[in-house]
This record gives structure tokens, C-alpha cells and sequence, in this order.
């Protein structure tokens, strides 16, 4: 069964308001970009957001007004602004109500989401500040239902007597939206590279939504079933996007736009070029295609990753200086 869509459709049809939803990628690597703005268009809101390492991702929809809870282990365009500015703004202000993790128990709590466990026994923070200091307190956890009602509990080790280790909440995800280098009709899908924590969240989220850069026959995705990563019966909707990370990068398809990266975080910096920023680049662009356009191809053809270095670079020149 073709699972195919075009991204309007699948994001109408899988996100809802309210949902507790989470992106795939790493900061700059891999970000579901074309999802996101398609989804700020729809004007959905009240997300319960599990951020792990997130970028612009989620600085964008902070900055909208669109996040009512958010699980985070860092915000940054890595490289280009240290923390993100929009997310930065609303938690000094204390219009968001973030609670921070480590990343390592953020990605082992989506990893044990992905295994169907009721909560994760760990001995990370214990001891630390991550532990003794909550974004959120139990007060405000009891207005919003989508939030376990604890940041942690401590209990003791069933099968060691006297030790005490922290029992951390198991993420309940309602959506998932992850981008990859190829997927086919079905929902198979071929991750290239690191693959982050988007297979645990494709197999944990009740509702997956995957955008592509190419969209290949479930014949021809078969062919090498050892590269694929997420299997069809996991994945609600397939959209053809190429570039579709863009600002970020796509590993073996084209790296991230620094200069695009940096003039965001420019026009992050205040409420106002924010908000003249996301008319421009997301609300005045009516579709993914059309914001391809609006950056053009000589931008996206220089981003194009050069095969055997997996970024971008100007070979003419190298071609010269070795003759």
C-alpha cells in the first residue's frame, strides 16, 4: 500500500494540537525543516515538545508560540549561536516551561520508548543539578495532561538491596517526523549515516511522518536491505522533499548553509526581525517547492556533498593544485 502524500496532506491529516511530538536529526544535521514550516503554516499549536539535541528546529516554533512544554537537553544552530535565541528569550522570560535532561538519558528514554518500557532505571544525574533543580514542578505538570506528573522518582534497585537509582519517565510520543536520504511507497526507509535517535522514535510514535529527498520503488529499496533503517509498518506518511533539511545538512546529499544558518540567527535576535524572518522565509512561501525557489538553484547546487568527503567543497581548485 503507497503510504505517499504531499507534505500539506500529512501534516494536516497526523499533527493535532496538543500533540506530544518529536523531530528527528541532530541540531544541524538532518532536521526536518520543510516538515516544520509546513506546520507553523497550518498554525497547529500546544505541542508537547521532545526536544533532545534540537536546533532551529524547535527555536522556530518556541518563537511561535507554538510549544506549551518542552524536554530539552540543548537548543544551538551548533557552530552559529551557542544557545538558540527565540528558545533562549522564552525560558529567561519564563513564557516556556522546558525541563532539562541529559543527553544521554534523553536519548535512553527514547530509546526505551522505541522498547514499550514503563520508565528507565538509571544512575545519570544523580548527584547533579539536572536532578535537584525542575523546569517544571509537580504544580504546573498537573495542568498539563501530556506530562508525566514527576520529572523522576528514586527507587531502589530490586536485585541489590540499599542502592538507590532514578527512575526516569518513558516519553508517550503521539508523532514523529523524521527526514532521510531515501524512502520507498511503503514506508521503508534508508537512513545514510548516523542515525541519530530517529529509528526509536519512528517505532515508538503512535503516528510517523517521513519526508525524503528521494522517493525509489519498494522494489528498488530492497534491493540492499541491510542499509535500510525504519521498516514500512512504522511510517504513516511518505513526502516526497527534496532538500527538505535544508537549512541543515542531509549526510551524502549536501551540507548545511552556514550563510543561511547565520543570517537566521541575526534575524533571531529580536522579536521583530524574528517575526519579519518567518513571514519571509515560511508564511509568504506557500510550499516546499516554492521555498526551494525563493533560494535557488546555484545556492542548492554548491551545497551538494562532494563523494569520498561528505561536505561540500569547490574541487576545481583541488583538481588544479594536484595537476
Amino acid at each position: 500500500m503507497s503510504k505517499v502524500c504531499t507534505l500539506s496532506e500529512a501534516i494536516s491529516k497526523f499533527v493535532k494540537d496538543g500533540d506530544h511530538i518529536v523531530f528527528g536529526g541532530f541540531t544541524t544535521n538532518r532536521k526536518p525543516y520543510a516538515a516544520i514550516h509546513e506546520i507553523l503554516r497550518q498554525g497547529l499549536k500546544d505541542f508537547v515538545g521532545e526536544g533532545g539535541p534540537a536546533g532551529g528546529d524547535w527555536d522556530l516554533l518556541i518563537g511561535e508560540g507554538r510549544v506549551l512544554a518542552y524536554t530539552n537537553c540543548y537548543t544551538a544552530n551548533s557552530g552559529v549561536t551557542n544557545v538558540s535565541r527565540r528558545f533562549r528569550e522564552a525560558y529567561e522570560k519564563g513564557t516556556l516551561n522546558m525541563e532539562d535532561y541529559s543527553q544521554d538519558a534523553i536519548m535512553l528514554m527514547l530509546h526505551a520508548a522505541s522498547l514499550g518500557l514503563p520508565f528507565l532505571p538509571v544512575r545519570l544525574m544523580l548527584g547533579t543539578d539536572i536532578a535537584h533543580k525542575w523546569g517544571i514542578s509537580k504544580e504546573v505538570r498537573k495542568t498539563i495532561p501530556k506530562l508525566p506528573a514527576d520529572k523522576f522518582v528514586y527507587v531502589e534497585n530490586p536485585f541489590k538491596k540499599g542502592e538507590t537509582v532514578m527512575a526516569l519517565p518513558v516519553p508517550e510520543i503521539d508523532v514523529a517526523v523524521i527526514h532521510v536520504q531515501k524512502a520507498s511507497f511503503d514506508g521503508t526507509c534508508s537512513i545514510e549515516g548516523d542515525e541519530f535517535h530517529d529509528v526509536d522514535i519512528a517505532v515508538a510514535s503512535k503516528r510517523c511522518i517521513v519526508t525524503c529527498e528521494e522517493l525509489v520503488s519498494d522494489e528498488e529499496i530492497r534491493k540492499n536491505p541491510e542499509a535500510n533503517s525504519v521498516p514500512g509498518f512504522c511510517v504513516d506518511a511518505v513526502v516526497h522533499a527534496p532538500y527538505g533539511a535544508h537549512p541543515s545538512q542531509c549526510y551524502n546529499y549536501y551540507d548545511y548553509d552556514n550563510p543561511f544558518l547565520r543570517m537566521y540567527d541575526g534575524a533571531s535576535k529580536t522579536a521583530e526581525s524574528f517575526a519579519a524572518f518567518v513571514k519571509e522565509w515560511v508564511y509568504d512561501v506557500p510550499d516546499h517547492y516554492a521555498y526551494l525557489d525563493k533560494l535557488g538553484a546555484s545556492r542548492l547546487l554548491k551545497l551538494k556533498a562532494v563523494p569520498g568527503l561528505g561536505y561540500s567543497k569547490d574541487m576545481t581548485k583541488e583538481a588544479k593544485k594536484n595537476g
